[in-house]
């Protein structure tokens, strides 16, 4: 069993920059794929990073690529997504995912695919 904790998220301007952080209990954490996904106000919720287990690959939005980055700490159970350059299109809550795949490198975008989920953090860019 895995529990997320989002946190980081709160009020940037436009062009600023703000680090999500999801805190994993479960000593499987390591092992498992991560993701971001988040919902804009009125809108469905979408895909916006991707992370192997081991780290070594990566998978981003259109939307994003470019300015944000998901990374993992391991040995803090923490995964991250940086935000820089963000616009007001980026306002949303924030949720992490973790995918169930032993040490898989596959990085998936389809949010079906993942299993455990976090209660969301908000983000809002103002112009």
């Amino acid at each position: 069993q895995v529990q997320l904790v989002e946190s980081g998220g709160g009020l940037v301007q436009t062009g600023g920059s703000l680090r999500l952080s999801c805190a994993a209990s479960g000593r499987t954490f390591s092992n498992y794929p991560m993701a971001w996904f988040r919902q804009p106000p009125g809108k469905e919720q979408e895909f916006v990073a991707a992370l192997s287990w081991s780290g070594g690959s990566t998978r981003y939005a259109d939307s994003v690529r470019g300015r944000f980055t998901i990374s993992r700490d391991n040995a803090k159970n923490t995964v991250y997504l940086q935000l820089n350059s963000v616009k007001p299109e980026d306002t949303a809550v924030y949720y992490c995912a973790a995918r169930a795949a032993y040490r898989t490198e596959f990085t998936d975008s389809t949010k079906s695919s993942y299993n455990y989920w976090g209660q969301g953090t908000q983000v809002t860019v103002s112009s």
